[in-house]
């Protein structure tokens, strides 16, 4: 394969360590875009300890932090890459106002990373080709809530993540429906990661151990967003593990869990959200 290089938001997290050993043994580049430029070198560390033709550049942006989004996403404009992969998330966090208006989760999982694509469509870059997603079975769990759009008013964390991942995929959707760069939703299925890791303690060491054996590995949960590099996705499918979207091999699905009307009532807020945060 020719070389490409790939731009990758959440990089350090459990699934993203995994993904991107996987590009690097498969001979792509990467930009990591991390908020924590210690992680990040360390994992870049131990890539090219195994793979050492793996060149890896680095990006530190805050997705909870609106400024750095933008600087960040001003120095990512000015790299080249064909692909980018908005991994990056956050589940069960306690909520917080940001200063955009919206709380930590859907500004991490949606609002920043759609202002990212948005920045990129806008400057035109010559080199990019596909822009993947990682979606979450967890979109199932929500419906647009037009009083609430971040569902900062709900208690459930499965429903206030599975509407970032709902807006998220929907919305790009929407917006890369007619353009000529590619879109790829993809998800793992269900996989023991950091934002699995949050129950309890007294209880936690048991969900760890089952989810261990009945779900696959990150590792293995990691390889549907690898098949979904050479693989394309047409308006409203996605990647991911065949049986019950749980475990199997990848495989392309048709999404039947949002009608047109509330994708494009979603695309709409989208882009009232990103006019008036581009500012």
């Amino acid at each position: 394969m020719n070389k490409k290089t790939i731009a990758i938001t959440g990089s350090t997290g459990g699934l993203g360590k995994k993904i991107c050993f996987h590009l690097a043994r498969l001979g792509y580049d990467m930009i990591f875009i991390n908020r924590d430029i210690i992680k990040s070198k360390a994992l870049a560390d131990g890539i090219m300890l195994k793979y050492p033709k793996t060149n890896i550049s680095h990006i530190i942006m805050d997705l909870t932090d609106f400024n750095s989004v933008k600087t960040a996403t001003n120095e990512l404009l000015t790299h080249s890459f064909n692909t980018i992969i908005l991994n990056a998330g956050i589940y069960n966090v306690p909520l917080k106002k940001l200063n955009t208006g919206y709380n930590n989760v859907f500004q991490v999982n949606f609002v920043s990373q759609y202002y990212i694509v948005k920045k990129l469509l806008e400057n035109k870059n010559a080199s990019l080709e596909k822009i993947m997603a990682l979606g979450s079975i967890a979109h199932n769990y929500s419906k647009l809530d037009e009083n609430d759009i971040d569902f900062s008013t709900y208690k459930k964390a499965s429903k206030i993540y599975g509407n970032s991942k709902r807006f998220l995929m929907f919305s790009l959707f929407e917006l890369l429906k007619d353009s000529n760069i590619k879109l790829c939703v993809a998800h793992p299925g269900i996989t023991l990661t950091n934002m699995t890791n949050h129950y309890p303690k007294i209880i936690n060491w048991l969900v760890k151990i089952g989810i261990k054996i009945i779900f696959p590995s990150p590792k293995k949960a990691s390889k549907n967003i690898i098949y979904a590099l050479n693989n394309n996705c047409s308006y409203k499918q996605w990647i991911g593990p065949k049986i019950f979207n749980i475990w199997g091999k990848p495989t392309i699905k048709k999404l039947k869990t949002c009608e047109d009307a509330e994708s494009k009532k979603i695309y709409e807020i989208a882009e009232k959200i990103y006019k008036n945060i581009n500012i």
